[in-house]
């Protein structure tokens, strides 16, 4: 029994061959793109008072790549990958972990639409560094429970097995997944969905009664999308979601509409992806990119682009929207000449931060004007007022 008191099952390793890009920039080094960048922190925090649902003294939470995880108390203190972990904790009425990888991708600003829920970022610590990420941060932060996939700690090419053992044994478990995106080659094991990932969340806190009002909430809120997607595919909304490298992009990367969590508010709004029938390739998969001259080719009826999360509507319009308008051929699109430029939400999405966005995304497609889910049912929830 180490410090922490928990077990991991006997037996059980990690999978995959670790491939894809070490700690190389997606699209960019100014957004959601699961890497480094320099922006320092934004937000996060959230105030809790509520104590866990229960108190038993030993329980066993399972969850690939991991295993079996025993724990001999309920978690209080902990660190998250990315902001879809952090924002299921946060719906779980936990307060914000010690740190993500990138705490500026980490929009806490969704939390605005939330009365009495907030975040403080300045609590928040980065764990991306220009050498990687350390093991001394951990030993520093003392955790009580590192959700995260260690094998996307791997794949970044600065920690081994080795490392990961050593962390579990003097410190405190990993538990994670990495279900923001499935285009890793390393990833041949289960892809959770949200819900299904903040399940598990929600039985390692022994918060399981938060998760199941949750889960009635987003139940009701996709019977209310039912009503604004049209029947017919044809008669839904074709979008091109992209990643703008600068303020005046002259290429762009493209992404592919798939499985991951990333993409849950355009699969729940049934739109047409203009990319999947062309010999466009995803940016995950190969780093390509297209120019104004492809785009023009495909002409789709809306543009979203990603990394723009960090900017207001009105700023997102004085810069990408204008460098648009103002380029020969991108004034030729008719997503642009339509006004139908839009930010694309970000790469990580919670259960809070998805609602918001869903909702965001139908009122642009779908010219949606009125509010699709109970904002004051979602802070009950998180205060534990079930």
């Amino acid at each position: 029994m180490n410090r922490r008191e928990y077990i991991v099952a006997a037996g059980v390793g990690l999978t995959g061959t670790f491939a894809g890009c070490s700690g190389q920039s997606e699209a960019g080094t100014d957004g959601d793109d699961g890497t480094a960048d320099a922006t320092e922190p934004g937000t996060t925090v959230a105030e809790s008072t509520t104590a866990p649902e229960s108190t038993d003294s030993s329980y066993t939470v399972s969850m690939e790549p991991v295993g079996d995880v025993t724990f001999e108390s309920v978690p209080e203190v902990w660190v998250a990958n990315n902001g879809s972990w952090a924002d299921m904790g946060i719906a779980l009425g936990l307060d914000a972990p010690e740190g993500v990888w990138l705490p500026s991708r980490y929009h806490t600003q969704y939390y605005d639409e939330i009365p009495g829920v907030s975040v403080d970022g300045s609590s928040i610590r980065k764990l991306w560094g220009d050498s990687g990420v350390g093991k001394e941060q951990f030993y520093e932060m003392d955790a009580d429970i590192h959700v995260m996939d260690p094998n996307f700690l791997m794949s970044r090419g600065t920690w081994e097995q080795s490392d990961i053992d050593e962390i579990e044994t003097q410190i405190a478990p990993f538990f994670g997944n990495s279900i923001f995106s499935t285009g890793y080659e390393w990833h041949d094991y289960t892809y959770y969905t949200l819900y299904e990932a903040f399940e598990k969340l929600s039985q390692a806190f022994q918060r399981t009664e938060r998760f199941d009002a949750f889960q009635s909430l987003h139940q009701e809120f996709q019977t209310t999308l039912q009503d604004i997607v049209p029947d017919s595919e044809s008669e839904r909304p074709e979008v091109a979601i992209m990643w703008a490298g600068s303020d005046e992009p002259s290429t762009f990367s493209p992404y592919l509409i798939e499985d991951g969590t990333s993409f849950k508010q355009w699969r729940d709004l049934g739109v047409r992806d203009a990319f999947a029938k062309t010999d466009v390739r995803d940016f995950h998969s190969d780093r390509s990119e297209v120019d104004f001259e492809t785009l023009l080719d495909i002409d789709p009826e809306y543009l979203l682009m990603r990394g723009q999360e960090d900017k207001t509507r009105g700023e997102f319009e004085d810069t990408i929207v204008s460098a648009l308008e103002s380029d020969p051929t991108g004034s030729e699109l008719k997503a642009v000449q339509n006004g139908n430029v839009y930010r694309g939400g970000s790469l990580y999405q919670g259960p809070i931060s998805n609602l918001v966005l869903t909702e965001r995304a139908a009122t642009q497609v779908y010219d949606v004007d009125r509010e699709l889910f109970d904002r004051q049912r979602v802070a009950d929830i998180v205060a534990g007022d079930l």
